[in-house]
């Protein structure tokens, strides 16, 4: 039960007056919104224009906080969506000094913005470089892939990378740490037929390390492979005491998948099989488990009988 009653008009008036204030509101809210406000916004550095002489370290984070004019809209979604996402900062004053100055690029860094957006100031203004002397270095490439064949299909060699090796240049300490660099992750599916292709090289995470070529050419050989088995020997390993060792049986069938036009190619002398005496010697062991210690990459293992082995030892 209702504490005040309204008659029809007052109910009505009230709606009425309910409307205007939403209105009133919403005009408020929105003449609000359009005003400038100043607002922070953080967002990533990306470097142009680098010493060519030079190897640079940033003695700071790629990152800085932008103090940035904008609407109350801009100011509403500004977590929501920092814009832009990044700036780019030319490092030209590194040929003659060690730091750079925001306040000098005040100008061409709120041409990267929206319109109607304004960059009143940098957080950190001046960034700061240490220097030193450039070397280079050649490095192997390394394919990163993601490779998925039709039944009975699969790599029959090692994939090719030309250039197998790229020239890498920057600080002595920086490149002191690398030894290989990566390609982006080359993703084939459904493979049956060989193929070429081109592969980007991974962006460098400091900035002043140059890579040169920026990407390899890439050779995938695909084939179709079947089942194949050969006698393998054995070999005992580890017999320090010239133990006189008799193994039964003193071969092992090897079943493995190869391409077919590998199948004449490979047979017993691309495996080795070993045998470890220290499993009788040391673990007590009363047989030996028959291990692959070289096989071809282009080949998938299916299986090995037998795995165990029963052996004599003569004294």
């Amino acid at each position: 039960m209702p504490f005040i009653k309204l008659t029809k008009i007052e109910r009505k008036r009230f709606v009425q007056l309910i409307i205007c204030v939403g209105f009133a509101v919403a005009a408020w809210l929105f003449m609000a919104l359009n005003n400038k406000y100043v607002y922070t916004a953080r967002t990533q550095l990306v470097y142009i224009n680098e010493p060519q002489k030079k190897a640079f370290k940033p003695l700071q984070p790629d990152a800085v906080n932008l103090q940035v004019e904008g609407t109350g809209w801009q100011l509403l979604f500004s977590r929501l969506r920092i814009n832009p996402q990044s700036i780019t900062v030319s490092l030209e004053k590194l040929n003659n000094r060690n730091y750079i100055l925001f306040s000098e690029q005040l100008f061409q860094v709120n041409k990267q913005l929206e319109t109607s957006q304004k960059i009143i100031s940098v957080k950190p203004d001046t960034l700061y470089f240490d220097f030193s002397k450039r070397t280079s270095k050649r490095v192997k490439v390394k394919l990163l892939s993601k490779l998925s064949f039709i039944k009975q299909y699969g790599l029959s060699s090692q994939t090719r990378l030309t250039p197998s090796y790229v020239n890498i240049s920057g600080p002595f300490e920086e490149l002191v740490k690398i030894n290989e660099w990566y390609t982006d992750t080359l993703k084939l599916t459904d493979l049956q037929n060989s193929t070429s292709t081109r592969i980007a090289l991974k962006q460098n995470s400091s900035n002043n390390i140059s890579i040169y070529p920026s990407s390899v050419g890439v050779r995938v050989k695909v084939d179709e492979f079947t089942e194949k088995t050969v006698l393998v020997p054995l070999r005992v390993i580890n017999n320090n005491d010239f133990y006189d060792i008799k193994l039964y049986p003193k071969k092992i069938a090897v079943t493995f998948m190869v391409a077919l036009s590998s199948y004449q190619e490979v047979d017993e002398d691309f495996i080795e099989a070993v045998v470890d005496i220290n499993e009788w010697k040391i673990l007590g062991h009363h047989k030996l488990t028959v291990k692959i210690k070289r096989f071809p990459d282009y080949c998938k293992l299916v299986k090995v009988v037998p795995n165990k082995i029963n052996f004599i030892i003569e004294k």
